[in-house]
């Protein structure tokens, strides 16, 4: 019997390969069979730490720009074959970086985003995975792309600030000292979201409230993004202002998609499950184990463990999925492919105990062993 075991990560308790490696030991315990652990993630928070841990890659650490300016570290990943770099905006540019009162979104920029990014291709980084997730920016990106290379001018020939309060003072865009490296390099960023990048469903009108975005700055802020975006398609002639995931990120995803040469935007759960290479793993398995900390119905939504259970019944796989908590209408996740879930926890705890990461590793491999048992 072949078994892979795909969990996302126990947020605040176990990562994806904790996780995953306490389900095998339960498995191995209760029968003979081979089994494949597989790290998993979403795209957003843990991905980095979910893709080097299991795909035996390493950490970077630089110092970088953070969203206000102020000097950060930051940490992404580079996997094994050296040419594969991983990281998440928000090590850069993130809201958890700022505190709640320091919000501004007339200054917080990308800039870090590139800095990384720029540290990658230095150090042989050809292909990126890169979560988007968490920005506290809304600047369209010219941050990052700064970092890059390109030089935004405003109509006096100024070198303008790569924060939202000169995209609407852009006259001129310069590519003379882009990296050349980037023709090279291609991009697979983790985007979940399918807003345009202006507009009432765009970048500042939906995600800037969260970002310090006040009711009446909102039309302004736009109007400064509809000009940046008509600019850059002056400049490129090709406009990717409407295109789904645009908005992404306070226009991250836009500046992706226009000043970058190879770049797809993809849910973030098809990138990870291209990366791990699990359906190669699936072709011949008999049962998959999925999971995360809560299945409830946001997960049969089209969360992790239903992704990794719709690719597993491509292979005509069984799907089992632990949780440490179960709700009561998580019997959706039947309907998308999980044929059959359970809670890890043994007894009444509190959720402090219950979150202890040896004990969750315990009680990770007691279920599975008793699930195994029956089969």
């Amino acid at each position: 019997m072949k078994v892979v075991v795909a969990i996302d990560s126990f947020k605040g308790s176990l990562s994806s390969i904790e996780a995953g490696q306490a389900a095998k030991n339960g498995i191995l315990k209760a029968c003979r069979a081979e089994v494949v652990v597989k790290p998993l993630a979403d795209g957003g928070e843990g991905t980095t730490e979910a893709l080097v841990e299991g795909l035996g890659g390493r950490y970077v650490d630089v110092e970088v720009a953070g969203p206000m300016g102020l000097p950060t570290k930051a940490k992404y990943g580079i996997m094994e074959d050296g040419r594969t770099g991983v990281m998440e905006m928000a090590e850069a540019a993130g809201m958890i970086l700022v505190r709640r009162e320091d919000l501004n979104p007339w200054r917080a920029s990308t800039v870090g985003v590139g800095e990384m990014i720029r540290d990658a291709i230095k150090r042989g980084c050809r292909e990126f995975i890169i979560g988007i997730g968490g920005s506290a920016t809304t600047e369209g990106g010219i941050g990052m792309l700064q970092a890059l290379g390109y030089t935004f001018y405003d109509a006096d020939g100024n070198v303008l600030p790569p924060i939202l309060e000169s995209l609407g003072r852009i006259e001129k865009i310069s590519n003379e000292n882009v990296m050349a490296e980037l023709q090279e390099c291609h991009f697979q960023i983790a985007c979940d979201v399918t807003n345009p990048l202006c507009g009432e469903n765009g970048a500042v009108y939906i995600y800037g409230p969260q970002k310090g975005v006040r009711p009446e700055e909102k039309k302004i802020m736009d109007d400064a993004m509809l000009h940046y975006a008509g600019k850059t398609a002056e400049f490129f002639e090709e406009d990717n202002s409407k295109a789904p995931g645009a908005g992404a990120a306070g226009g991250l995803g836009f500046a992706f998609l226009s000043y970058l040469p190879s770049v797809e935007l993809k849910s973030g759960i098809t990138i990870v499950l291209e990366a791990i290479e699990l359906e190669k793993e699936l072709k011949d398995a008999d049962i998959v184990v999925t999971g995360e900390g809560r299945l409830d119905v946001q997960t049969a939504m089209g969360k992790v463990p239903v992704g990794v259970a719709h690719l597993a019944k491509k292979h005509n796989c069984k799907v089992i999925a632990f949780a440490g908590g179960v709700t009561d209408d998580a019997g959706k996740c039947n309907e998308e492919g999980i044929d059959a879930f359970f809670p890890i926890v043994r007894g009444i705890t509190t959720l402090e105990e219950a979150m202890d990461k040896e004990t969750a590793k315990k009680n990770m491999a007691l279920c599975a062993e008793q699930v195994f048992r029956l089969l």
